[in-house]
């Protein structure tokens, strides 16, 4: 099993938005193009608690010794919560070659070659959300790394700033919540770390019991149990669920706990029952008490670690040691004194979140009224910062587990406060406004709810949730996807989901688009593309006909390549649906709805790709029937030019709804105008047209005016900020006079003298300045 711990995650992922997931090896993770060779780089490595942020830097080092990443000689990792207590303080030197390793002879001369190379050296600092609670980072003092005292956010302070060290390669692992750019003000490189597929982690579980009798009732058990196997995403949870599916096993049960709060009820007392009698029932009890007390005092310090003489009594330590909840560690020494001093580490970030609502619970000094403080849904809009952020879902199925046998058997404390704390959180949940909560705080309530298990609190936050749901941009894990799920499975009322850039796997993507209450949704276009494939491969053309009726992609904005990549796509599917969607009459001829009703498309690609995107994108336009309104007028510009114009009007004819078409800001000069005009007559719905801030003068103004008679629907021409003359603005003047359809003509330019202008006006009030 020790191997399972070492699995290799094979998905690092870029965490910008507009990104997709990408596979890379762990070698590319220190490729930097453009990167100096001279200057400290800062790389970010993301990803929730549990992800296997830890494992990934143990499999760098571990390649590092096989002989890979030549390009460094010393790579030293420190696990950041353990060296980062406000009390301890180094030099550098202790802290690479005290801490890290300590050679038998030469260390000055080592720690000197370090100092005269340091592109040769890599230093990982894992854990770095130790550090977020301070707004700024300390300046570092440290005129001399060899002997000078630091804390060690002083040193990572100097190493980031290039007052130590400078050249070396930074390596940091955080929490995604994390304020890791506030400390760092340069990162050259962010990587985020995604969890097990679904596929993984099924290996993951048949890895874990591979050889024991039950191996494959291991698997079916943990399948269908939906709950827990979404939350196997995390390799650190699927641990923890394979261990209690363990047990379950072994003990000749047959159904799974049904939630996190019971999973860790039975994997806490599976490690102490099998020691346990009578006498050291109470006195275990008692020390649970103290452990989660300080569970409480350091997450509430956002801290995991803590020194061991600091611990209450022997009993607590060994105890704690004993049965896994705490791991020990030794501090770095000073060079010049040779004690050794020891630390305690909780074994897992969710055993302290455990214990931590334990101490909630159990606290008597903490009140009933006082408990609705330490939940996550405050009425601000945005949500504070927990460090202990499971805490409240695991309060919530605590206390709603006073007559499980589970509970009862755990803790024989009088419940009388425990269920006056439970009256508060009832009180607190019917209070709360929930249609009025942000996305991240409704999943979080959505979690909180469902620990609970109470068909009255989960039918109370299903009737209350608004039809429009909205988590763009808001990262969708499985877990969430499950409760999110099964609340609005309980709802009669019909829901619009926006999922764009949420990050939501296929599966999760098909079971939501499935419910039958789900009446339309926004997705991501790779996303629904792939969904589609999938259910076309698998031959489930009813789940295919209703996801493609509930699609809405209007209004749509191309962005960059890959979004015109997947319009064209979109379009391309259309064509493979016909062949496998028939309508009522029996026909296979289909629209898919969200092209056949688009309406807008925006197109803000940059000066780099627009004219590349552009192209490809005109090649597709004419898949939307519906089209009124297509906007080419980004800040960054898009600068397809007179090339783009051409291309764009050879389309012009089967553009025949097109209302609004904005130009503004592309560099279309007067060859690229004169296309445009030969073409603007066959718009037969146009409206609107803007060529603002382009390059276009008298030629190009010219070739409009003699085309503006023949555009019967036209109301607005807005050519303002062009290079057109007093002579381009009397042609259009004249033109405008043979306009009577137009009620609007916007034609300031520079170029042209003001008196000019303010005579034409005087012409005709239709004339904008």
């Amino acid at each position: 099993k020790n191997s399972i711990k070492a699995m290799e995650k094979e998905l690092v992922t870029c965490s910008l938005q507009g990104k997709e997931k990408t596979a890379l090896k762990r070698s590319q993770i220190f490729q930097i193009p453009g990167g100096k060779d001279l200057e400290t780089k800062v790389i970010v490595v993301l990803g929730k608690a549990g992800m296997g942020k830890s494992i990934l830097v143990q499999k760098i080092c571990q390649d590092w010794s096989n002989g890979e990443l030549s390009q460094f000689e010393f790579i030293f990792w420190f696990d950041y919560k353990q060296i980062s207590l406000p009390e301890k303080r180094y030099s550098l030197k202790d802290l690479l070659l005290e801490f890290f390793v300590k050679p038998q002879e030469g260390s000055k001369e080592i720690f000197e070659y370090i100092l005269q190379n340091p592109a040769k050296v890599l230093l990982v600092f894992d854990g770095f959300e130790g550090s977020h609670d301070h707004e700024h980072f300390p300046r570092c003092s440290a005129s001399q790394p060899e002997t000078d005292l630091c804390s060690v956010k002083e040193l990572l302070s100097g190493l980031i700033k290039k007052k130590i060290l400078n050249g070396c390669t930074l390596l940091l692992t955080a929490r995604p919540k994390d304020k890791v750019y506030q400390h760092v003000s340069k990162v050259d490189k962010t990587i985020e770390i995604v969890g097990f597929s679904p596929q993984q982690r099924e290996l993951y579980i048949t890895k874990y019991f591979e050889g024991l009798p039950y191996c494959g009732n291991a698997l079916k058990l943990i399948k269908e149990s939906e709950y827990l196997f979404s939350h196997c995403y995390s390799p650190v949870m699927c641990r923890f669920v394979c261990f209690v599916c363990e047990t379950v096993l072994e003990m000749g049960d047959k159904s799974l706990p049904s939630t996190l709060t019971t999973v860790f009820l039975k994997f806490v007392q599976q490690k102490i029952r099998p020691m346990q009698t009578d006498v050291t029932a109470v006195q275990n009890e008692e020390i649970l008490a103290t452990l989660a007390r300080i569970a409480w005092c350091l997450g509430e310090k956002n801290q995991s670690a803590m020194k061991s003489d600091l611990l209450p009594s022997k009993e607590v330590k060994e105890f704690a040691l004993k049965y896994g909840f705490f791991l020990p560690f030794v501090f770095p020494r000073h060079s010049d004194s040779g004690e050794e001093e020891f630390g305690t580490t909780f074994a897992d970030f969710v055993i302290q979140n455990f214990l931590g609502a334990l101490h909630l619970m159990l606290a008597e000094e903490i009140k009933d009224k006082s408990l609705t403080k330490y939940l996550s849904f405050p009425s601000k809009k945005k949500k504070l910062y927990n460090w202990l952020d499971l805490v409240p879902r695991f309060l919530a199925g605590l206390l709603f587990l006073q007559d499980d046998p589970y509970f009862c058997s755990f803790s024989s404390k009088d419940v009388n406060q425990s269920n006056k704390k439970k009256k508060t959180l009832l009180k607190y949940i019917r209070r709360l406004q929930i249609n009025e909560l942000c996305p991240e705080m409704l999943l979080e309530l959505l979690h909180f709810i469902y620990e609970t298990q109470s068909n009255y609190l989960l039918q109370h936050v299903a009737l209350r949730l608004k039809p429009d749901l909205s988590f763009l941009g808001v990262v969708l894990t499985p877990p969430d996807v499950h409760v999110l799920h099964s609340t609005l499975k309980r709802s009669k009322e019909e829901f619009s989901l926006d999922l764009r850039n949420s990050s939501i796997d296929m599966q999760g993507l098909k079971v939501l688009v499935g419910l039958k209450n789900v009446a339309s949704f926004r997705a991501s276009l790779s996303d629904t593309v792939r969904l589609w494939k999938s259910l076309e491969q698998t031959k489930d053309y009813q789940l295919l006909r209703a996801s493609t009726e509930k699609f809405v992609l209007d209004p749509f904005k191309a962005k960059t390549m890959k979004d015109v990549s997947d319009l064209s796509e979109l379009v391309e599917m259309q064509k493979m649906m016909i062949n496998c969607v028939q309508d009522a009459s029996g026909r296979s001829s289909y629209e898919i709805p969200a092209i056949k009703n688009l309406r807008k498309l925006a197109f803000a690609m940059g000066p780099v790709h627009g004219l590349q995107g552009f192209l490809k994108l005109v090649e597709i336009l004419a898949a939307f029937p519906s089209l009124q309104h297509l906007d080419l007028d980004a800040l960054s510009e898009n600068g397809i030019g007179d090339e783009g114009a051409k291309s764009l009007s050879e389309v012009f004819p089967i553009l025949t709804s097109l209302e609004t078409l904005n130009l503004s800001q592309n560099k279309i000069t007067d060859v690229g105008a004169e296309k445009l005009a030969t073409a603007l007559p066959s718009l037969s719905s146009l409206k609107t047209l803007s060529l603002y801030n382009n390059s276009i003068c008298d030629f190009g103004a010219e070739n409009l005016a003699k085309v503006l008679p023949a555009m019967a629907s036209l109301r607005v021409l807005d050519i303002q900020y062009n290079k057109i003359t007093g002579v381009g603005a009397q042609q259009l003047t004249d033109s405008l006079r043979k306009c009577p359809h137009i009620k609007n003509l916007v034609m300031w330019n520079p170029t042209i003298p003001y008196g000019v202008l303010e005579h034409l006006q005087q012409l005709d009030s239709r004339i904008s300045l």
